[in-house]
């Protein structure tokens, strides 16, 4: 029998609120949402209040998880602030930079500033590196899968976790449809696919259920694919981020020890200014930044060998130079690296000696030697000071 809401409103009218009353009578809850027994809901408190609500929270994702029938829950915390109160002042957590503000106010800035705390890393995963973009469509998702398995060539036990939330690509580019298993009742079972472990947002939901989430619950979806996930002994975790410079971004940079960051650019103007930003989003967090990859950087023409630099060229190599971060390599506009993407089959598993292939395993030679190279992983948090 299908979980109900009213199922899941009983399991939490028995979780007391911090003043004792019942929680569902606290008036702190959104709209509870029940899909293929999986439930989704936040609970908005002050964010002066956030410390004493989150043994609340707790317990209210134990109270669903005990509902029959419920597979999954997914509960955020998120803390705004009273209306006319004034900005918080000092360190805040992470989730308390998306507080609402009066109309015609400035924006708050934030500045990340070393925590007191060491992150805890995922047990039993070595490395974890970020594969970003200041904006969709440059090819993140596809450099992701190869550059893990160009890792994956080079000896190492490697992972991937897709972070895109709203728009999941590893199951495309992997062509997994099977759900993972649950193991223990409270972790969830990675998916193995060409000697890559993978996990994505995207094996759990159907691929047209819409994700209309608010940050907060974003941010706690990536923690629970990070925390609640079996990884097992892996190298290296590479994530694919969801473009831009936004709550997932921060969620990854205070949740775990990165390692770094790689930086994917078409070479026009429009995408170089978006990849700087993502530069600078990273080295604001203390986050170093692994180097920049050109990709679509030319085309050459399968029938006549013309190259054609369609989206310009050289423009991520002289952009790396210009902030002083190395430059990872080009990869060129190519049918088979597209044609093989859209039909699961990334080009480094499935032609491992063509010239594309060996683009990707140069790229990762390049990641490992800087992760190799890089800081340690007792990398302190940074976090977020509201400024209003």
């Amino acid at each position: 029998m299908a979980v109900t809401k009213e199922q899941v409103l009983a399991a939490l009218a028995k979780v007391p609120a911090p003043g004792g009353a019942a929680l569902t009578d606290a008036r702190v809850l959104s709209d509870v949402v029940v899909s293929d027994d999986k439930v989704y809901f936040s609970i908005s408190v002050d964010a002066a209040a956030v410390k004493a609500w989150e043994p609340v929270r707790a317990a209210a994702e134990a109270a669903v998880r005990a509902v029959p029938g419920v597979k999954s829950a997914l509960v955020a915390l998120t803390a705004e602030r009273a209306a006319g109160s004034s900005a918080p002042r000092g360190p805040q957590p992470a989730h308390v930079a998306n507080q609402p503000r009066a109309a015609g106010a400035a924006a708050p800035h934030a500045h990340a500033h070393p925590a007191d705390k060491v992150q805890p890393g995922i047990p039993g995963v070595d490395a974890i590196i970020a594969v970003a973009s200041g904006k969709g469509g440059v090819g993140k998702s596809t450099t992701a899968v190869n550059l893990a398995l160009g890792l994956r060539d080079l000896g190492l036990k490697v992972g991937i976790l897709d972070a895109d939330i709203y728009g999941p690509s590893l199951p495309k580019l992997l062509a997994i449809k099977e759900k993972p298993q649950t193991l223990g009742g409270n972790k969830l079972k990675p998916i193995d696919r060409y000697g890559l472990t993978v996990m994505s947002i995207g094996f759990l939901i159907d691929e047209e259920t819409p994700m209309i989430w608010r940050g907060p619950m974003v941010m706690s979806a990536i923690t629970q694919m990070l925390r609640e996930v079996e990884w097992g002994k892996l190298d290296v975790m590479v994530v694919d981020m969801p473009p831009g410079t936004g709550d997932a971004q921060l969620t990854m940079a205070q949740q775990v020890p990165l390692k770094g960051a790689v930086i994917v650019s078409t070479p026009q103007d429009l995408a170089l200014i978006d990849a700087r930003r993502g530069v600078a989003m990273f080295k604001r967090v203390n986050v170093p930044v692994l180097g920049v990859v050109e990709n679509m950087s030319y085309f050459l023409c399968p029938e006549c060998g013309t190259r054609s630099d369609i989206f310009s060229h050289g423009g991520a190599r002289h952009e790396a130079e210009r902030l002083g971060v190395p430059f990872l390599g080009e990869v060129p506009l190519h049918m088979t690296i597209r044609e093989k993407s859209d039909a699961g089959l990334p080009v480094v598993a499935t032609e491992p000696d063509g010239v594309h292939a060996k683009i990707y395993r140069d790229i990762a030679a390049k990641v490992l030697e800087q992760i190799r190279g890089g800081p340690s992983s007792g990398r302190t948090a940074p976090k977020i000071v509201i400024e209003a």
